[in-house]
Formats: C-alpha cells, structure tokens, sequence
C-alpha cells in the first residue's frame, strides 16, 4: 500500500496495489477524513474490481473540507482536479465521486458523458445506480433466504444523503418499506412505512434536518440499529457493525446490506455469522456506480441498469451458496482472481 501527499489541498491518495498499472477509487471530501480510512476504502476498492472480475487496483482518495461550503469545495476540488490530472490521463489513478464529492466537482478531468452522467428524475444516475445496487442486492439475499424479494419485507436506512435516498426510493418500488431512517441529525421509526417521496422532498429544503420536520419522534441516530426491519442499510463510515452492534440487531433483522465501504468489523461479522444474519458483502452491493463507469459509452440507463442488476444479483447468488456466509464467499472468490492477475492478495476490507 502507498500513500501520496497531496499538494494542492489537505490530503492524500491511497493506492492498494502499488505498480498496479490502472488503479481507481473515489474522492471523499469530509473535515475529519483521515490516512486509516483511505487506506481501507482503497482495500474495499481493491476486492471490489477483484469481485467484478477486473484487474485494476483499488485506490481512493481523501480531501479536508466541508462539502457544506459550496464555493470552497469547487475551489478545492478545481485545485485538486488540476493536480490529479497527469495520474487520471495516464490511467494511473481513475476517480470519481464519493462522500462528500459530486460528479461536477470532476468535469474538468471528463472527456466523455455516458450514461453514468445522466439525470434521470431530476436525480443524478451515478446516485440512483449506487442506490440501486444496494436494493438489489438486498433483494437477492432475501430471495435465497426465504424465496421472496422486497414485497411486504422492511428496511431500515443509515444515512439519507445521495445513495441512501435511492436505496429507500428502489425498495418502496420493488414493494418494500422503509420503517426506519437516520441522519446525522437523528432517526425516526414508523413500522407502517415512511412517506420516501415526502422525506426526499423535505429533504431538498431541509438537508439531514428533513427527519425533523416529519412529525414523528427524533432519537439519536444510534436508534435507527435497534429497528425491527428485515434488512439493515448501513450507509455512513467505516465500522459501524462492530460486535456490540451486531449482538443488538432485531431479531426480524435477515440480511445487512451496505451502502457504505468496509462497514464490519471482523468481530462484527464473527457475531452475525454465528446469529445466521446474512452479511452481504459490501464491495458487491454497492458496486453499481464502478458498473456504471465501466459501462460502453453508448450504453444507456436502462441498459446500465440491468447489466446492474445481473451482475450484483449474480455474485450476491453465488455468495450466499458459501458454507460461511456470503461475506466470506465473496471476500474468498475475490482472493482468487487476484491471484490470477496480481499474486498473494492483501487482507480482506474490515474495520478497526
């Protein structure tokens, strides 16, 4: 693993695979980034392009800012796209938005828009894909846990910025309901369902304030973990399903799907194997976007959304069949392909 300062702004880039000769990830922006959480998203990146079958090294990227201050972060990142340039155009380092960054903040590094670039219901498609993906490979897992997808199944979300918002619209789509929702700013419950196109509306006025202008009863965010929801979302940083957490899961609780990087702990998942909570590997279900961008430049929306669908519907499938749970089936499908292509692979992506 290498790290590379950078100089244009506060930060630095991680490659996972030093002398890899392509290497992707995306660009986190948030005041509190640090080097360890660079480090293991690029390690997530890394199993996920293994997972897809792509001999390209993970890597990613942390910038400190506040993505709240919209002049300040179209400075910055300007800086930093100037900076990055000669890595981007020599394939070394491929970016493209995370927590805190937005795909404009990239225009100046874009030659081509595919479909990755659209917007479709006044939604940007990057967002909806990741969103999508996440709810599909939920979906997936339930199926091969009880024959049935979201239809009457619940869900409970951490996090409702760009891809939690599309997890919770693609589940109440595909028949399911969101019973529990978390933002910085606290959660709600509602075990009939909550009204995703009314939050999303709340929440272009209000940001993460939308849960409190909803009319039900703010907890602390913590809260959203104790909801009585058949899949659980988790969609903010790094760690959160440690074994504490993982023991207080509902019993309802079927399947974990991530939103976000590197979300177990190796205790955290030690405790939901032996629970027979179906762990669904992160670097799977969220892999919709890296898809996206590696999609034909023609392809459309619609098609990108299936090739979506097949290929993470495909591996969470295949995951599930393994003997000690889907993480480590896929985490151990990964270890073989880059062995093919790059030698010993590095540890699996856990937190802490």
């Amino acid at each position: 693993m290498e790290a590379v300062e950078l100089r244009s702004v506060p930060g630095l880039i991680v490659f996972d695979l030093p002398g890899a000769p392509v290497s992707a990830g995306g660009t986190r922006l948030a005041p509190d980034v640090t080097a360890a959480e660079v480090a293991m998203l690029a390690r997530a990146m890394t199993y996920k392009f293994a997972a897809l079958g792509a001999d390209v090294g993970g890597a990613k990227a942390g910038v400190v800012g506040d993505p709240g201050d919209r002049v300040g972060r179209a400075a910055q990142m300007a800086r930093y796209c100037e900076e990055i340039r000669p890595l981007v155009e020599s394939g070394r380092f491929l970016t493209g938005p995370d927590m805190g960054t937005f795909e404009e903040d990239f225009a100046p590094l874009r030659r081509q828009r595919g479909a990755i670039n659209a917007v479709v219901d006044d939604v940007p498609f990057e967002d909806l894909l990741t969103g999508y993906g996440v709810a599909v490979g939920a979906e997936a897992g339930l199926r091969s846990l009880t024959g049935g997808g979201w239809e009457g199944r619940s869900a409970a979300i951490e996090g409702f910025g760009k891809v939690g918002g599309g997890v919770a619209r693609e589940v109440t789509r595909r028949g399911g309901r969101v019973v529990a929702l978390s933002t910085v700013s606290g959660s709600i419950q509602a075990p009939a369902g909550l009204d995703v196109e009314r939050l999303l509306a709340l929440r272009r006025i209000h940001g993460d304030d939308c849960i409190a202008h909803y009319g039900l009863t703010v907890a602390s965010p913590a809260q959203l973990f104790a909801a009585a929801a058949d899949v659980l979302v988790p969609g903010a940083r790094p760690g959160a399903i440690s074994a504490q957490v993982a023991e207080s899961l509902a019993p309802a609780v079927l399947v974990i799907a991530p939103a976000a990087n590197v979300p177990y702990t190796r205790r955290g998942a030690d405790v939901l194997r032996r629970r027979g909570i179906a762990a669904l590997p992160d670097f799977v279900c969220n892999a919709g976007a890296v898809i996206g961008y590696r999609s034909a430049i023609e392809a459309t929306p619609e098609q990108v959304l299936a090739a979506a669908a097949s290929t993470i519907t495909g591996l969470i499938e295949n995951a599930m069949n393994h003997g000690d749970g889907p993480l480590i089936g896929a985490c151990e499908r990964a270890a073989g392909f880059l062995r093919s292509w790059w030698g010993e692979p590095p540890e699996p992506p856990f937190a802490g």
